[in-house]
């Protein structure tokens, strides 16, 4: 295992005037697996390949452990990359497959044959040692090629989406293989998606990007829970985080944010930031709906009901915002009907209404 870190890194490619990554700092502890996220088009992919050595960084540093492998081919890296596409050698047997970069390092057949075994032991895939690609199915042919990757021992194991090519069952059920084999080979791990459910799932950390640098990097739960910015919070979710516009007043000595004639009340730490508008953020999970005025119950109506097997999700106007909130299944809402939210206060986030940053002082 190693740390990587990585400092400054830029990448700009010919003909464009946007940096593809700019200017990224991360640090990936010696064992950790951290999960790189975000929209098609932000960076990670660029930056994945920058670790990898396939593309040559404009500025910056890359360190694996304590060597700056920033101008070293892949070969000298001490990592190896399962990628999108299956990428298996139609013509060789599983086992050849798995053994492949072992014969080209040149080790022995006893040792080759000691390290593909348990290569296939911990993907599953001793029955299929002898088969040919074309006889697997599509989450064998990708554990084929992630058995390939770990056979090596690498340093760093990178993973370019390997799960996008399989339908959602097999998806879900080779997530917690995959969860379970990093823990037991122990590699430190760089793992691009843009699924969040593959982010929050699978990662110690995640590394949210957006226009090649990364916006947030924290925990799975914190980036849930408290997103850094508008984006981190529409992106990560299903469904996304509501963003209630209002602005921030004193009224008898307490701060609330006015939505038209109703109002909640907002943090006292909020005070400074009086008379500025805002963002309130708040997940569909953690608004109250009733069906009767209550105390901190904001009065709205239903637009779309859908019921989705353990709760029902709904489509609630309050004033001229929409909000989207989960509630259980035998809640009496109707569509055209008033109903009455109440946001959990502790759940609440604010987020200044310019910069769509969170408000540090909460």
């Amino acid at each position: 295992m190693a740390e990587i870190t990585i400092r400054g890194i830029t990448k700009i490619f010919p003909g464009t005037r946007q940096p593809a990554v700019n200017n990224v700092d991360l640090h990936v502890a010696e064992g950790e697996f951290m999960v790189l996220l975000g929209p098609s088009g932000c960076g990670k992919t660029t930056l994945l390949r920058m670790i990898a050595g396939l593309e040559y960084p404009e500025a910056g540093q890359i360190l694996i452990g304590e060597r700056d492998v920033t101008d070293l081919p892949p070969r000298r890296r001490k990592i190896a990359m399962v990628f999108q596409s299956y990428a298996v050698f139609p013509h060789l047997t599983v086992a050849d497959n798995i053994g492949f970069g072992l014969r080209m390092r040149g080790e022995d057949k006893a040792t080759i044959r000691r390290k593909v075994e348990r290569a296939a032991e911990l993907l599953q895939l001793e029955p299929f040692l002898a088969r040919y690609p074309a006889q697997l199915s599509g989450g064998q042919r990708q554990r084929v090629a992630v058995a390939r990757a770990i056979v090596m021992e690498p340093a760093v194991l990178l993973m370019d989406e390997p799960l996008s090519n399989l339908d959602a069952l097999l998806r879900l059920h080779f997530r917690a293989e995959l969860k379970k084999l990093v823990q037991e080979v122990k590699a430190t791990t760089i793992y691009v998606t843009h699924d969040q459910v593959e982010a929050l799932s699978l990662g110690d950390r995640i590394a949210v990007m957006r226009q090649g640098e990364i916006v947030q990097c924290a925990p799975p739960m914190e980036v849930y829970d408290r997103p850094a910015t508008e984006f981190v919070g529409s992106f990560i979710g299903n469904p996304p985080m509501n963003f209630l516009r209002g602005r921030l007043e004193r009224q008898n000595g307490r701060v609330q944010v006015a939505f038209g004639e109703h109002a909640l009340h907002a943090p006292p730490a909020l005070a400074e930031h009086a008379g500025r508008d805002v963002l309130i953020g708040i997940r569909a999970e953690n608004i109250e709906a009733v069906t009767q005025p209550a105390p901190e119950a904001l009065p709205a109506r239903a637009e779309v009901v859908e019921p989705l097997g353990s709760h029902l999700l709904v489509t609630a106007t309050l004033g001229d915002q929409l909000v989207k909130l989960l509630t259980r299944t035998d809640f009496p809402a109707q569509p055209q009907q008033p109903i009455y939210l109440r946001p959990e206060a502790d759940k609440l986030r604010w987020y200044d209404m310019e910069t769509k940053q969170e408000l540090a002082s909460v």
